[in-house]
């Protein structure tokens, strides 16, 4: 699946994109996020405020426990304010 990253998110990532195969054991946008903590120093950090990160799959607004089974795309971005 691919994984796109956004706004402060994607500067402590260190990239906008990458595809990942994630073990059978990851099954929610909050699996996903506590398996990319361990994938090292960078996603630790962009993810050490999880509860505000938001998450899209295939491009519509999921909840942190939506199964991320048969996702295309899963995207995390932090919180938006408008004017």
């Amino acid at each position: 699946m691919k994984v796109k990253y956004f706004a402060w998110v994607r500067e402590r990532v260190g990239k906008a994109e990458e595809t990942i195969e994630p073990p059978p054991s990851v099954r929610t946008v909050d699996d996903l996020i506590a398996w990319l903590v361990q994938r090292g120093e960078t996603y630790a950090y962009a993810f050490e405020k999880s509860k505000v990160i938001r998450a899209a799959i295939d491009h519509a607004h999921v909840k942190p426990d939506a199964v991320i089974a048969g996702a295309r795309e899963i995207a995390f971005f932090p919180p938006m304010t408008g004017g």
